[in-house]
């Protein structure tokens, strides 16, 4: 990505942090990390951090250890990298006397009460007067908007799953397992170019379709299974999302009228995103077509969530905290059906936000017209 994106962004977060009173900023989050530098090192645990930023209202620092220091020097050249041996508490007093930092920002959200400690005794040491001001979706503010270059890598990303849904769809047969589908998805993925699965692929066959974030068993796919397919990408940094629902030969009379109200419910909620609506609403429109055919107490999680260095981020399509929808937000839209015993069916689009309604960024139909 060109190097100016990045200052831009820098200047757009530094604009924030002026409305904050802030001195300087504690970035923690990968995805933020990545968003405003350009660094791309994934952390492995939240105990395992490959590195943070630490920006101020000139100076910007990215802050590591020696194994990803080749990176950090090539991937965020505009950074001054420092390199810390025995963690993040090494460098920190140094930097924040350097720097004479009186209102530091940290990431409440992300940061483990052990790396909050270390900032905040790293401040007191050099600061005893200083404050630390925990915030939330400082950085996450500037990432729920796309931007073009960040919409043309979804869509490459929603390409390559597409691709690897293709592939499974037509593998899928009787007697094939849930552990081999979902192998499939992530071995097409990854044969074709994908970074890794931006998730764990979902594959529930029969009653397992009933749990919405199964994990893949040795189970056989039966006659008449209804099999859920939640499957994603990930690809230059960027993430996709989509479900679908495979039908073994001829479903129960129960699943096919719970596919209809699923699919009925999905293109409710569609029709009705566009700039300026509340995502309330947006997911109010699928979730009371659900309760009105009587699943309401079948449909537990969200509508559906942003989606981009992360696959799951803002904004949240929920029946709380409505968010403004903005042109080029992407987002999922993925209502189900869930029925203990029987199965599930769950059926997910991204889509971006445009002035007038949405684009459906996810080509591949794969629906049934029961």
């Amino acid at each position: 990505m060109p190097r100016d994106v990045f200052s831009k962004r820098l200047e757009r977060f530094r604009a924030i942090m002026e409305e904050q009173g802030l001195d300087a900023f504690l970035v923690a989050v990968p995805e933020n990390r990545c968003y405003l530098s350009g660094f791309e090192a994934e952390d492995l645990l939240l105990t395992e951090s490959s590195g943070c930023l630490l920006i101020t209202r000139t100076e910007q620092f990215l802050l590591t250890d020696p194994r990803y220091e080749e990176e950090a020097r090539t991937e965020a050249p505009d950074f001054r990298v420092e390199i810390y041996s025995t963690g993040l508490k090494q460098i920190l007093p140094d930097l924040f006397s350097q720097l004479k930092c009186q209102r530091l920002g940290v990431e409440e959200h992300f940061l483990t009460l052990s790396r909050y400690r270390d900032v905040k005794d790293g401040l007191a040491s050099v600061r005893p007067s200083a404050e630390i001001i925990s915030l939330e979706d400082m950085v996450e503010k500037l990432r729920i908007v796309k931007d073009a270059e960040e919409i043309e890598k979804i869509r490459n990303s929603i390409r390559l799953t597409e691709k690897a849904l293709n592939t499974v769809w037509n593998a899928l047969s009787t007697g094939r397992t849930e552990i081999e589908m979902a192998w499939l998805i992530e071995r097409t993925i990854r044969e074709s170019g994908g970074q890794a699965v931006s998730f764990p692929p979902i594959v529930a066959a029969g009653p397992n379709g009933a749990l919405p974030h199964a994990v893949p068993t040795g189970r056989k796919i039966s006659p008449g299974d209804a099999v859920i397919l939640d499957l994603g990408s990930k690809l230059a940094g960027y993430c996709s999302d989509m479900t679908r629902t495979w039908v073994a030969g001829t479903p129960a009379p129960r699943l096919k009228e719970i596919y209809k109200v699923v699919r009925d419910a999905q293109l409710a909620a569609q029709d009705k995103i566009r700039q300026g609506i509340d995502s309330v609403t947006v997911d109010s429109a699928a979730r009371d077509l659900i309760a009105q055919a009587g699943y309401g107490d079948r449909f537990g999680h969200g509508l559906g969530h942003g989606v981009g260095l992360a696959v799951h981020e803002k904004p949240g399509l929920r029946k709380v905290n409505p968010t403004l929808l903005e042109e080029n937000m992407i987002v999922t839209v993925e209502p189900g059906i869930y029925l203990p015993g029987l199965g599930g069916v769950r059926l997910e689009n991204m889509v971006r936000v445009t002035k007038t309604g949405c684009e459906i960024l996810t080509r591949e139909e794969l629906f049934y017209d029961f």
